[in-house]
């Protein structure tokens, strides 16, 4: 992984040095409850709970097996002396290799969702500040009907919320480990040395595992990455449409020493939320290669192992990173409300134009025939950039079956936007 995109905590998490301390910790385990079992001997037992590795000692190992279990196993035993002979006694590499993942998962997860909380306490403190500041709503990128920017904010803080409960979800789902032998049928080891290590290891027994946990578990963890990526991308990507020179409402911080072209000393480019729209998209393929890890011949094979040292620690460790600067970005985002206002009027509030739609229906309207005044009222404004209301105070048609105090209300903007007060009530965010 690029240091550019690396956290201090994930790197220390997926380093090398806690991949082999987690392996020791699940043989440590497993000696204990063996030498309790009277399967080992205690004082065997009690010289591996002070065994180390040493990382050089494990390359130079893997040098000549090729295989890092075995070097890892040989450095361990090689520090317990005599009793080493006893080090992963009765077990096979996924033993120690699968359970050990899903300790490190779980830490994983546990940095996710902290981060994500975070990014949560900011886009609320977002919404609730600008609960009643008013812009234009689009769909298609086109002028729709006005929301509130709080409203936007408090979108993404209900996928937010979401992204915190699947993330709890995975954490489920990956906390399982196994130590069922080479096929998954204990003919070393019986189940009992299984249960009574996972339990202290703090994970769940597989119910039927073959050689390695099944598959669907990790991917199912990296798919719920990826909609949490996915779901920053739409944050980022909604960021970057409004920081457009022809919208200007939001734009991302930017400092005092900071260029934003090499060429162009006038750009502000939102260069943090076109990062994360592009590690979102390889996140969202390691998923894809998780997906392709589930199909393993018999009762395992080698083909899901390599991909696995890449997208695992990389999906955890670029979400993390884009999960703080995502927070980053919306601590210190720019908020021009004036632009918004601005940008409100620029369509000659033609935004009004259902509301007229349903009200000249309740007055006795043909639906059609209110639907054609309605739309050429709209198409005129946006032509000649005229105000829809005034437009509309002057038709006849509009006029015989509309008094004046009916149009002020109607054509008051509160009166669109008074019921979003209730879906902030939902969330128990109003103030």
């Amino acid at each position: 992984m690029s240091a550019r995109y690396t956290t201090p905590e994930m790197k220390e998490l997926w380093s090398e040095e806690a991949k082999f301390s987690s392996w020791l910790l699940v043989e440590k385990t497993v000696a204990q409850v063996q030498a309790e079992m009277g399967i080992i001997p205690k004082r065997a037992a009690q010289a591996i709970q002070r065994a180390t590795f040493k990382l050089k000692e494990i390359e130079r190992f893997e040098k000549e097996t090729n295989h890092d279990v075995i070097a890892f196993t040989r450095s361990v035993a090689k520090s317990a002396g005599p009793a080493g002979k006893f080090v992963h006694y009765g077990l096979t590499s996924y033993d120690v290799v699968d359970t050990a993942l899903a300790l490190r998962c779980v830490k994983a997860l546990t940095q996710i969702r902290a981060a994500l909380k975070d990014l949560s306490k900011t886009v609320a403190g977002l919404a609730r500040r600008y609960q009643h500041t008013p812009m234009m709503g689009r769909t298609h990128g086109m002028h729709a009907e006005p929301i509130t920017f709080g409203l936007k904010c408090l979108s993404w803080l209900s996928e937010i919320e979401r992204a915190i409960e699947r993330v709890r979800l995975a954490a489920i789902e990956i906390g399982y480990g196994k130590l069922s032998g080479t096929v998954g049928a204990y003919t070393q080891l019986g189940p009992e040395v299984e249960r009574r290590a996972l339990k202290r290891l703090k994970l769940k027994t597989e119910p039927v595992s073959t050689q390695i946990i099944p598959r669907d578990r990790h991917a199912y963890m990296l798919s719920i990455l990826a909609l949490i990526a996915s779901a920053l991308e739409r944050i980022a990507t909604e960021i970057r449409n409004l920081q457009r020179t022809e919208i200007g409402e939001l734009s991302e911080p930017f400092t005092r020493t900071q260029a934003g072209s090499s060429a162009m000393p006038h750009k502000k480019n939102p260069i943090i939320c076109e990062r994360i729209c592009s590690l979102a998209r390889v996140i969202r393929a390691y998923a894809f290669a998780a997906y392709e890890n589930i199909p393993l011949w018999h009762e395992r094979d080698l083909t899901n192992s390599a991909a696995e040292r890449i997208i695992i620690p990389e999906s955890f460790t670029l979400l993390h990173y884009c999960l703080i600067q995502m927070n980053k970005v919306l601590a210190g985002l720019v908020v021009r409300t004036d632009q918004m206002e601005k940008n409100l009027k620029l369509s000659g509030e033609t935004f009004f134009s259902q509301a007229l739609l349903l009200t000249l229906i309740n007055k006795g309207m043909n639906r059609s025939r209110a639907y054609k005044l309605v739309q050429q009222l709209s198409f005129q404004a946006a032509a000649t950039g005229s105000s829809f209301p005034e437009l509309a105070r002057s038709n006849p048609q509009v006029r015989r079956r509309l008094k004046a105090d009916e149009l002020d209300r109607l054509f008051d903007r509160t009166g669109l936007l008074k019921n979003i007060k209730a879906v902030f009530q939902r969330l128990g965010l109003t103030h």
